[in-house]
Order: C-alpha cells, then structure tokens, then sequence
C-alpha cells in the first residue's frame, strides 16, 4: 500500500521519521522528474546535476511548503525553474548567442550513439530542439507528462488560454518541421 503525499509531508516534519519520508517521496517522484529535466537540458550528465539541485531544493524547502498545490506540482515548478536556470548559465558560460546554444541542444540530440534520422522520434526530439523555450517547455510537459492545462498553469503561472495557444503553435512548428526534414 501506497503511503499518500500528506502522510508523508507529515512524516518529513518529525525528526525521526524526515529522512525515510524524505526517501520515498525521492522514489516517488524521481524518475517524472528525471525526464521532465532530461527533455529540457537533454545530456543525460546534465539532467542528473539539476536533479540534484533540484532535491537540495526540495529538502530545504520542503518543511515550509504549505500545501497550497500539490507536492507533484510543487516538485515540477521547482524543476522547471532549476533546468530553466541550468540553460540560462550555460548561455551565459557560453559567449555564443542563444541560437548557437539551441543548435547546441540540436546537435546533442544528433551525438547520440542510437541517433538516426530516419526515425520519427528522433525527428520529433530534433524538431522539439528547434522550438523556443517556452513553447519547448509547454510541448514536453502536455505531450509526454500529459499534463492538463490546470496543472500546468499552476507549475509554469501562466494562464490555461496562453499555455493551449504554446501548445498549439509548437505543434504546428513540429509538424512542419517533420514535413520538411
């Protein structure tokens, strides 16, 4: 049987119980987290380094949070703000502009020993690359995460109609780059 988020939020805040509450909430989440982090700064060495800011963020953080939204929500903003972190330093590390560093990503995507171009979903990762960031994000997290609209709006706070419009247009953006590649 499965202990809920609640009991073990409650179980994080006794002393004696925080450390194996704080594991299993680890072991619940970690691998939604690992690929919703993976999908943005796409190196496997990278993702694992922002999970691990992303948990230091969350075990500080973690006796404050006051259940406004659920710990699931809570634990993919704090993701979505540690990958988006993670890509605005490696812009910056990098004195390339910002095309530079997508085509980047791009080419990440291609170094991969599996990359071939004739499958689909290697299209689709090449023409998920190809997107702005926000569309990027807002693609990942409905198509792969299926996460609806409500839940999104309250990870990225921003508005259900602005994220349906970023998923509609980086699905146009995707299909036309599928077409023509």
């Amino acid at each position: 049987m499965q202990i809920e988020d609640k009991e073990l939020l409650e179980q994080f805040r006794q002393p004696e119980t925080k450390e194996k509450a704080f594991t299993a909430i680890i072991k619940r989440y970690q691998e939604k987290l690992y690929w919703h982090i993976r999908r943005m700064v796409i190196d496997h060495d990278d993702a694992n380094d922002v999970m691990q800011n992303v948990f230091i963020k969350v075990w500080n953080g973690l006796e404050n949070f006051r259940e406004d939204s659920q710990l699931y929500t809570w634990l993919y903003r704090i993701a979505t703000n540690e990958s988006l972190t993670f890509l605005e330093q490696q812009k910056k590390k990098s004195t390339v502009s910002l095309n530079d560093v997508e085509t980047g990503l791009a080419n990440k995507v291609i170094a991969d020993r599996n990359f071939d171009a004739n499958r689909l979903e290697w299209k689709l990762q090449l023409a998920i690359q190809q997107l702005p960031e926000k569309q990027k994000l807002v693609f990942n997290l409905r198509y792969y995460d299926e996460m609806p609209y409500e839940e999104m709006s309250k990870v990225l706070d921003t508005s259900e109609g602005a994220l349906k419009a970023s998923y509609h247009h980086a699905v146009k953006k995707i299909e036309e780059f599928i077409k023509n590649n």
